[in-house]
């Protein structure tokens, strides 16, 4: 349906709702990549494209076949330079509302068994890294490590990060009511500093993968039985036993959360 015209350009209600999603794509591309060397590349190869539009539109040619070659080496570019923000962007969408109606995560269960593992690690000063896997895939990070795959518990938490136990140096990977693998390695953050507190490698890791996918971590201190917790990024100190059930309580999903899979599943089993 034609709205109005431009010239000899005719614009319909089709063509504003897709010059609508392509800026807010390009907007959240800007979000993610603000105040990062990678938003400057990004604006320069904006302004390519624009240039090259508008040679195309002039009629100049030559012009217009050559930033259109460079703009066909920036799409590859543009994957390589910016992975990390991709990968964000990606996240962000995994995370609202309506994917996750699609992905169901029934962690609840396992939520009071790793509270009270980080409270008796905490006690003990036994330093732990706990990665709690969502909706990313974490399979590059469970390869690093030793698998497992056993039923989350207590003393299996707490005797993994014994000292004096071999997969105690690493992260464990948990993804609903299994142990997937201990022993991990973690990519580390940039971040080193955080609101005067210098971060240890411990929490720079468990900060590392948070940013990197949208896995919860329970960090332990191993200096002073602090507990954290690191979300999309964004580290929680100074949490206390109940503070940490709350906020894991809060964070992952709830048993009333139903996802296609248990709809699927109660269809079966009512047939």
């Amino acid at each position: 349906m034609e709205l109005f015209r431009i010239g000899f350009l005719t614009v319909s209600l089709i063509d504003i709702l897709d010059i609508g999603i392509v800026a807010f794509i390009f907007y959240k591309l800007y979000q993610v990549m603000r105040g990062t060397v990678a938003a400057q590349i990004f604006i320069g190869l904006l302004m390519i494209l624009a240039l090259s539009f508008a040679a195309q539109a002039l009629g100049m040619r030559a012009l217009g076949w050559l930033l259109g070659t460079l703009t066909n080496i920036w799409v590859i570019a543009f994957i390589v330079l910016f992975q990390p923000e991709l990968r964000r962007l990606f996240l962000y969408f995994g995370k609202n509302s309506f994917v996750r109606f699609f992905i169901h995560i029934d962690i609840s269960e396992t939520v009071d068994d790793i509270a009270d593992a980080a409270a008796e690690l905490s006690n003990r000063q036994h330093g732990a890294l706990i990665v709690i896997a969502r909706t990313s895939a974490l399979r590059t990070i469970i390869e690093t490590g030793e698998e497992i795959r056993a039923k989350v518990s207590k003393g299996l938490l707490v005797s993994i990060f014994n000292p004096k136990a071999p997969l105690h140096d690493g992260a464990v990977v948990i993804r609903g009511e299994s142990i997937e693998a201990a022993r991990c390695t973690l990519p580390l953050s940039s971040t080193t500093k955080i609101s005067g507190y210098v971060l240890g490698m411990r929490h720079r890791a468990g900060l590392g993968v948070s940013e990197q996918s949208d896995a919860l971590v329970v960090i332990v201190s191993e200096e002073t039985g602090t507990i954290s917790v690191a979300e999309d990024g964004v580290l929680s100190r100074g949490l206390s036993p109940e503070g940490l059930r709350r906020k894991l309580k809060e964070m992952l999903p709830s048993p009333s959360e139903k996802g296609i899979r248990s709809i699927f599943k109660r269809t079966a089993e009512d047939a």
